[in-house]
């Protein structure tokens, strides 16, 4: 899955399959400008900062419970947002700190460190990795992945596969090849 945050019209928390099928909202109300989004793969949790609310919140993949995991004046700097074992791990941009923030009540916040511009954080650890399965958009053996000729996106689940082409292409009624 792709989860993603849009503060268009109509603000809210998505997420949809990795070739933009079965798109589907999973916050869409008492939300206004959700920015940094991260996930926590293990437990199946999407936590986002919303700068115009001031707000740190977290629900299931399905959107169901939603808890506010801290609230004020301090998260409209926050950017950049990742997950580790039992913290929250973000970007205040306006001091340039990075905060640790316990994910689980909002306590121990504390500044680990001062940089020179960040925006972003990301949480590298073997850990994290989920172990990769065979799927859909292995490369064959003429070297095209999923035997797309340009790009082999998964879909509904890592057995299904879909193929698009470049800017300037069209997708062959073989659904595989791009003229």
């Amino acid at each position: 899955k792709l989860f993603f945050t849009d503060y268009g019209n109509t603000a809210k928390v998505e997420r949809c399959d990795m070739d933009g099928m079965n798109r589907t909202w999973i916050v869409a109300s008492k939300i206004e400008q959700p920015t940094a989004l991260a996930l926590d793969l293990v437990n199946k949790y999407v936590y986002w900062v919303d700068i115009y609310l001031d707000s740190l919140e977290v629900v299931d993949y399905q959107g169901r419970k939603r808890h506010t995991i801290i609230k004020g004046g301090q998260i409209r700097h926050l950017c950049g947002l990742a997950v580790f074992e039992n913290y929250l791990y973000t970007v205040n941009s306006d001091n340039l700190s990075i905060l640790r923030i316990n994910r689980y009540n909002g306590t121990d916040v504390q500044s680990l460190a001062r940089l020179g511009n960040a925006k972003e954080i990301r949480v590298y650890q073997k850990r994290t990795q989920t172990a990769v399965r065979s799927h859909a958009c292995e490369v064959d053996p003429y070297g095209m992945p999923g035997g797309c000729s340009h790009i082999c996106l998964l879909s509904s689940n890592y057995k299904a596969r879909t193929c698009r082409c470049r800017t300037g292409f069209i997708l062959g009624s073989d659904g595989r090849s791009c003229k």
